[in-house]
């Protein structure tokens, strides 16, 4: 049963026909976990907790920076110095306070990542480089759990969604990381302050499509937005039969570290 406040609160979810009471309660009991609570994250983070998932997980090493509030729009001035988890938690709680959040001040490697996904329904990727990228669609892989990708450079965007043994991965568009310092990164250059808004706020979709079993999801596709252009496109991407992760024979079984430079993906 709802309570007297949460009918109110989450009204304008339960009078939709494709949520409704039951799908509210599907949220509420939903578990999503955040890897980055910085500008893809951020949106995604305060989004889904107005929307009442349950259990919000939030994975980030960092402090919070000045130079991360242009875009990073769960942290304020006053939070500069403190963890990001901890900011992160704050704001979440504020805006909801059904939502139980569980904070991981580290930074996710090959020996940790399956311990933090675990309890999870849906994996955010909000990192910061090809390392973590790569580390997290093997997990999920390995896991079945499933994931939205999401990426930004200065005036582009790219999200995918992956359901491991139904859609195509990560590894099936792109087999290996490019060598390290191929890809400029988002301090060398640059990121238009908005653009992850728009990116985190559609892989805080995906989760809650996914969760309430709703909609067509991102899956055997990458979403391109070019901000400048002000235009929206879709890449058709094809399970990979011989992807090393999820092909027909993978090469890769274990977790590992990739080696991997600072790459489109924000989480500073």
């Amino acid at each position: 049963m709802f309570t007297d406040d949460q009918v109110e609160r989450y009204s304008r979810h339960i009078i939709l026909r494709e949520v409704g009471g039951k799908g509210q309660r599907k949220l509420l009991n939903g578990r999503v976990l955040i890897i980055g609570a910085g500008g893809l994250g951020s949106p995604a983070a305060l989004y889904l907790a107005a929307a009442g998932i349950g259990t919000i997980g939030i994975a980030d090493p960092d402090l919070v920076e000045l130079s991360n509030l242009q875009r990073q729009i769960i942290h304020h001035t006053s939070d500069v110095g403190s963890l990001k988890v901890q900011s992160a938690r704050e704001k979440i709680v504020s805006i909801n306070p059904d939502v139980a959040v569980n904070c991981y001040h580290a930074r996710v490697n090959a020996g940790n990542i399956a311990g933090i996904i675990g309890d999870y329904d849906f994996v955010i990727d909000g990192t910061d480089n090809f390392a973590a990228k790569f580390l997290i669609n093997d997990a999920c892989v390995m896991t079945g759990k499933p994931y939205s990708h999401g990426g930004i450079l200065q005036f582009i965007g790219q999200t995918m969604t992956v359901k491991p043994g139904v859609s195509a991965c990560y590894r099936c568009l792109f087999p290996t990381p490019p060598p390290a310092g191929a890809i400029p990164s988002c301090a060398e250059a640059g990121v238009f302050g908005v653009l992850p808004g728009v990116i985190g706020t559609l892989q805080a979709t995906e989760a809650i499509k996914y969760l309430l079993g709703v909609g067509e999801l991102l899956c055997d596709r990458m979403l391109i937005y070019d901000a400048l252009g002000n235009e929206f496109s879709k890449v058709t991407v094809a399970r990979n039969p011989v992807c090393p992760v999820c092909g027909d024979h993978p090469t890769i079984t274990g977790l590992r570290d990739e080696v991997g430079a600072i790459n489109v993906c924000e989480m500073r």
